[in-house]
């Protein structure tokens, strides 16, 4: 398995070169669809790069990224409509630095970031994910738990340690019948999403195995143990998911969700070597979502299209919702089977600007009435998969 991840990484590298900015001794990827630079994609990226020996193009991508750093040490998310400091993309690019701190220190930006997420633990183990979406999002604590861990370990830091241990707490306290739900209460959301996602239980699983690598707590294994179930019980023998299992809407069908549940899977099976099974299965999908770097949302035929009215029609279902509700995710669930069976390079949001203005919806991102390769999808699975890999070297 560790052959296949390294070409697959070697060849999405290959193709996100192609979209490298040099300016100087600084360097940034440029989104081929939406032209735009993103600070989470910039640092995905470099920690890839410095896994797999290129600490050279890491070093200049870091030095574009630490001049995009707020002066009260936060980075920004940034997406088509949206741009805001963020705990999550902090907590991201913060990780970035440390896996590059051994040929490139930045021990004053990294305790910037180190300050910033700390002070957006509202809870315990509750990190803030941003201003405008303020819901307990369970990745989001398991996300700025590991960087916290990470940063912990390296400069032996007793409180960062703490808090990233309260951060698991919350997560695994939280786990229902071994999912993660993608939110615990309400925030400023219409409802709660206290639903399950196949996307969001493997970067969840993601981030909570880098905790665990440091905190190593038997209740932690246990949780991610149980969670691998729930991700093995959807599988279908295929190597794909049962999407009708999962309830996030705004998730569904996500092309990096088979890269995320071969790392998981990877990660548990040093526990359980049954798992092994099913990150072998998961690592076969992966391909088969690359068209030059990853799709947006996983491919579809045609031929499936009838199946899905019905399997759309369970999501649809899943969670306590009102009737209304659950119309508005039958018809947003059917957008995304028909869109991710239409390919094309560019993105058409034609159809979706209408729907959003009929259904006053204000969305920080695009949902095109398409398919297509998509830089922010890529660097996350470029993240994963590089991880599973050096972490594997280090067995």
């Amino acid at each position: 398995m560790k052959q296949s991840c390294s070409l697959i990484i070697d060849g999405l590298l290959d193709e996100v070169k192609k979209c490298l900015i040099i300016d100087g001794d600084t360097a940034y990827i440029v989104d081929p669809v939406y032209s735009i630079v993103r600070n989470r994609v910039n640092a995905e990226v470099a920690k890839a790069l410095i896994r797999t020996g290129d600490q050279k193009t890491a070093a200049m991508i870091i030095s574009h990224i630490l001049n995009a750093q707020n002066a009260d040490g936060s980075w920004n998310e940034i997406h088509v409509n949206y741009n805001q400091p963020s705990a999550l993309i902090t907590s991201f690019i913060g990780e970035s630095l440390l896996t590059a701190h051994s040929f490139c220190p930045q021990d004053d930006a990294l305790g910037k970031a180190r300050d910033y997420v700390l002070s957006k633990e509202l809870k315990p183990g509750y990190f803030l994910k941003s201003d405008v979406y303020n819901a307990d999002h369970l990745n989001v604590d398991a996300s700025c738990g590991a960087f916290l861990a990470e940063y912990a370990e390296l400069f032996s830091d007793g409180e960062c340690l703490a808090a990233a241990r309260r951060a698991a707490k919350n997560v695994c306290d939280s786990q229902i019948n071994g999912y993660y739900p993608y939110a615990t209460d309400k925030g400023n959301y219409p409802y709660t999403f206290d639903i399950p996602c196949i996307h969001y239980q493997g970067v969840t699983m993601y981030y909570l195995a880098k905790i665990q690598e440091i905190i190593d707590e038997p209740w932690l294994k246990q949780s991610l143990l149980d969670a691998a179930e729930w991700l093995a019980e959807v599988q279908n023998p295929d190597g794909s998911f049962d999407w009708s299992k999962s309830g996030l809407m705004f998730a569904y069908y996500l092309g990096g969700a088979s890269a995320f549940a071969y790392s998981s899977f990877d990660y548990v099976s040093q526990w359980d070597a049954k798992f092994t099974k099913n990150a072998s299965l998961s690592l076969e999908v992966v391909p088969s979502n690359i068209r030059g770097i990853v799709l947006r949302w996983e491919d579809g035929n045609w031929k499936s299209f009838i199946p899905s009215i019905l399997s759309t029609m369970h999501t649809a279902n899943l969670g306590t919702y009102p009737y209304s509700h659950r119309i508005f995710r039958y018809g947003y669930g059917m957008y995304r089977q028909a869109a991710r069976r239409r390919f094309d390079t560019e993105v058409n949001d034609r159809v979706f600007s209408i729907l959003s203005g009929l259904l006053h919806i204000n969305a920080s991102t695009v949902e095109p009435f398409n398919n297509f390769p998509d830089m922010f999808m890529t660097s996350e699975v470029l993240d994963c998969l590089s991880w599973s890999t050096i972490r594997g070297d280090k067995k």
